[in-house]
């Protein structure tokens, strides 16, 4: 599997018989996948139909459909009786010649031809009455479309995974670096503990140096950053797999980027040396460059 964007652009257009059309796709960032379709009233079920369409391609992401219709009125579309203007005309008719049958007048027989010219008996067939077929033609280009939108955004998914795959490397070289930077400052912290240790005792009469060198060594505790770098290395490693894997893993991407910052604060916290709080800032730099394209991840 792939990763997909959730950032995404389609367009097509078509024509059937009168009408015209263009039809628009486009998504982006959601914490879900939330679908709108923007289509005529009068098309009964494609705005459902779109709707489930899409949701069963789609993971996440704002997404709206847009279907701009046309009809030309130009006197060439298919003609149909109305059936209410006919009856109407008919029966007037039919009294017309009964009332002149009382007076004994004969009228001339009316044939089909005069009565389909009587005004509104013929007409033009209007939208709704020939919806269905042109939503089943309608809904067979958006599947079309919906294809292209999908391998669009799988396209700039594959642009993102070389994207990650990058930051995720030079994190992986920082979190190293940082372990040998933790290491080089081992002679230093030594120093300073030893030196902080001799000024104490030096100016605290009756002072318990068991005590003394138990809070000593408890600073060096906290000065530890084992536990962080190990923490690091994990998170590199699930990282990899996720994107590895494909598919919606956007959620967990993001988690994960949660869980890295927290670990790249905590080494910063616990640096006590220049060259290893450089290391954890530029940690930190790539670390949130890296969390700004997971938001774009399916």
């Amino acid at each position: 599997m792939t990763l997909h964007s959730m950032t995404g652009f389609a367009s097509g257009q078509g024509a059937e018989g009168a009408y015209t059309w263009v039809w628009e796709i486009r998504s982006v960032n959601a914490k879900g996948l939330d679908v709108r379709a923007r289509v005529p009233d009068w098309l009964e079920g494609l705005e459902n139909e779109i709707k489930t369409r899409a949701s069963n391609k789609l993971g996440r992401g704002n997404v709206t459909v847009g279907l701009r219709l046309s009809r030309a009125e130009d006197g060439k579309g298919q003609m149909q009786i109305n059936t209410a203007a006919m009856e109407t005309m008919l029966a007037a008719i039919a009294a017309t010649q009964a009332q002149a049958a009382q007076v004994g007048l004969q009228l001339a027989p009316v044939r089909a031809t005069d009565i389909l010219q009587m005004r509104g008996v013929l007409e033009q067939a209007t939208a709704e009455q020939d919806s269905e077929q042109l939503v089943q033609r309608l809904l067979s280009e958006f599947d079309s479309l919906l294809a292209d939108f999908v391998n669009m955004r799988a396209a700039e998914g594959a642009a993102l995974l070389a994207v990650l795959t990058s930051q995720i490397d030079r994190i992986d070289a920082l979190r190293a670096e940082a372990a040998q930077r933790a290491d080089d400052r081992q002679a230093q912290i030594a120093e300073t503990l030893k030196s902080n240790l001799a000024r104490v005792l030096s100016n605290s009469e009756g002072a318990d140096p068991d005590r003394v060198a138990q809070e000593l060594a408890l600073i060096a505790v906290k000065a530890d950053v084992t536990e962080e770098l190990d923490r690091l290395a994990a998170h590199v490693a699930a990282a990899r797999k996720l994107i590895g894997q494909g598919g919606p893993v956007g959620r967990k991407l993001d988690f994960l980027m949660q869980e890295f910052n927290r670990e790249a604060n905590t080494l910063c916290s616990k640096a006590q040396n220049a060259a290893l709080t450089e290391v954890g800032l530029e940690l930190k730099t790539v670390i949130d460059q890296m969390r700004e394209q997971v938001q774009n991840i399916e």
